[in-house]
């Protein structure tokens, strides 16, 4: 019979080691690293553009709705791949609980268009 306890002295060894080694390099990174800030390296950039207006400007909340509902329904589409691959060997008992999601789907897809939710403002 293994020694299990022996594997997890192994992999808490690996761990250790792979924290102790990753300090090492950034303390080393410190000490080795040239720095010389001047108000040109401190200031903000994105993109190659200089910055306009506020940081703290307010996001419209429609745009973060409409990517949820874009990632939920992505999401649920991939669990249609495995069910289409075994549609044979699960008969109708397969058919009828992908009727039930995919009308759970089409529900709340009409709640959201109902709500506004897909308007592009």
């Amino acid at each position: 019979m293994p020694d299990y306890n022996l594997s997890y002295f192994y992999v808490f060894a690996f761990f250790a080691f792979a924290a102790i080694f990753v300090t090492i390099l950034l303390t080393l990174s410190r000490f080795i690293a040239p720095r010389k800030p001047s108000l040109e390296k401190l200031k903000t950039y994105e993109s190659g553009e200089e910055p306009v207006g506020q940081a703290w400007g307010r996001y419209p909340t429609h745009f973060y709705v409409f990517a949820l509902l874009f990632v939920v329904f992505d999401v649920e589409v991939v669990f249609l791949f495995p069910w289409a691959v075994l549609f044979r060997t699960l008969g109708w008992y397969g058919l009828v609980e992908m009727v039930i999601f995919i009308a759970i789907l089409v529900a709340g897809l009409f709640y959201a268009w109902r709500k506004g939710a897909l308007r592009w403002y």
